[in-house]
């Protein structure tokens, strides 16, 4: 845990190297979404804390940039050998810490141990290019050099993966950052990734973590954005505060990467395996309680197999276990506070009173929200159109694929989406006319892979991150000549 030896167990700011209190001295609590229970207590950061881990980290980029690469692939691999040490502990904090079940918590910690391995690789990586050039005596290069300090902001929701991604690609181009975690996950999404590079061995000030307590966000990201040495500014989070995020990036001339909200379809076409299909469906809308950005919020399934489709479904959906995240047979957890079950539970009452049929689920037991199926949901009812991170879907019949891309075209959100068919070449075709980042042809849209540029259009955002695709967005591109003979001028 990161107390860093502290009396009383307090998760401590990560700042040049040191666990240091706030500068307020304020503290407060990390509560365990299925209890209630506090697990811990954190450090309460505000501007002044920000500040001093961007200076700690702009002091640390001159000798990080610097470091060989083969010192600098050495400890993204040591971390991940820390990682790796620390499997059943990390499980246990997502559970007690964000509601994370067995399987979504392997899923994270797979992944960031994948990550911090092809990362150890970009070490070695090519950094440029020859150019031609047109003037006799030239030669041009263009190259990527790192950009300075990175600000990541990181969201609760998968907060090992999220946080690991915001970090881990700008270290690896030769960035330092400033993490600041959600409240939610101060520890997961935050002070646990600065134990892992401080084992293995990364210089002091290169990866600085600032906690705060719940409505001090703001002012902190406020500091980030607009301190002179943050160069780049990486969020992943809503659309509400990544459109502010944006605003306020571009007064002051910064490039912000952002993975913002989605409203993901899913098109099951009357083709499709209809028992593969409604296992596919049931994951990618259920999977971690919902509390996922890829889930799958509409189910779009073509009218010859619309019954068959929704009467398995439903029984699937109403057989999934709800409860305690450290049983192993759980799939639908606590959702991450209060007031997220009540947004849900606002959402679908919303809902039926304008029209919609609940066909299973919609009776929340606190702290967690059945799965839950809608159908015949209007289109102005805010669960419609809204992501709703929570464990609900929302079955819709279609009468045919062009109908199902224009419904889904038709959202403002484009981040992920499936398509479900016996044709992978027709899946293709549909695939390319998905106003989306991402598609995925005959599996549903919960998927990632460290490599991949993972990223939205529309209202879900710019940039991609992604090893590798991530040097488009974490470094500065320079055009550099040299001269072999000496160049005449006219004067």
């Amino acid at each position: 845990m990161s107390r860093s030896g502290e009396p009383g167990g307090t998760v401590l700011h990560h700042i040049g190297g040191q666990w240091v209190r706030s500068v307020s001295g304020r503290e407060h609590p990390d509560h365990d979404p299925w209890t209630g229970r506090p697990m811990a207590v954190v450090a309460s950061g505000d501007a002044d804390d920000a500040r001093r881990a961007v200076e700690a980290a702009h002091a640390a980029f001159p000798g990080w940039a610097d470091l060989l690469p083969t010192d600098r692939q050495m400890i993204f691999l040591r971390a991940a050998e820390a990682l790796a040490r620390r499997e059943a502990e990390v499980i246990g904090l997502l559970a007690a810490e964000t509601g994370c079940g067995a399987h979504f918590a392997q899923v994270q910690f797979t992944f960031s141990l994948s990550l911090l391995r092809q990362a150890a690789g970009l070490a070695h990586a090519p950094t440029g290019q020859i150019l031609p050039s047109d003037v006799p005596g030239t030669r041009a290069l263009a190259v990527r050099r790192p950009v300075g300090v990175v600000a990541a902001i990181a969201p609760w929701n998968a907060a090992l993966v999220l946080a690991g991604r915001a970090v881990v690609g700008p270290l690896a181009l030769g960035n330092t950052v400033v993490l600041k975690p959600s409240e939610e996950s101060p520890i997961t999404g935050g002070t646990l990734w600065a134990e892992l590079f401080a084992e293995a061995g990364l210089p002091p000030g290169a990866l600085n973590v600032v906690t705060h307590a719940p409505g001090d966000a703001g002012v902190i990201a406020e500091e980030l954005v607009t301190h002179p040495h943050v160069r780049r500014i990486n969020f992943t989070g809503s659309t509400v505060t990544g459109r502010r995020l944006a605003e306020l990036a571009a007064r002051h001339l910064k490039r912000p990467v952002l993975q913002l909200s989605g409203h993901n379809c899913l098109l099951v076409l009357a083709d499709a395996d209809v028992r593969h299909a409604v296992d596919a469906a049931a994951y990618g809308a259920f999977v971690h309680q919902g509390e996922v950005c890829m889930c799958a919020r509409r189910i779009l399934v073509e009218r010859p197999i619309a019954e068959e489709f929704t009467e398995r479904f439903v029984a699937k959906v109403s057989a999934l276990p709800v409860g305690d995240p450290r049983d192993p047979g759980t799939v639908i957890g606590p959702l991450i506070n209060r007031w997220a079950l009540s947004l849900v539970g606002r959402r679908v009452e919303e809902a039926v009173a304008m029209g919609a049929r609940i066909l299973t689920g919609g009776d929340p037991r606190p702290p967690c929200y059945p799965a839950t199926v809608l159908t015949d949901v209007p289109e102005e009812a805010e669960i419609a159109f809204e992501e709703t991170f929570g464990p609900v879907a929302l079955l819709e019949v279609v009468e045919d694929r062009d109908e199902a891309v224009r419904r889904a075209n038709a959202s403002r959100f484009g981040l992920t989406a499936g398509i479900l068919t016996g044709d992978a070449y027709r899946g293709l075709d549909l695939a390319r006319r998905l106003e989306v980042g991402i598609v995925h042809v005959n599996d549903q849209p919960v998927n990632d892979e460290p490599h991949m540029p993972f990223g939205g259009l529309k209202d879900s955002g710019w940039g991609r991150f992604g090893r590798g695709f991530a040097a488009e967005d974490f470094t500065e591109l320079q055009w550099a000549t040299l001269r072999d003979t000496p160049r005449t001028f006219p004067f």
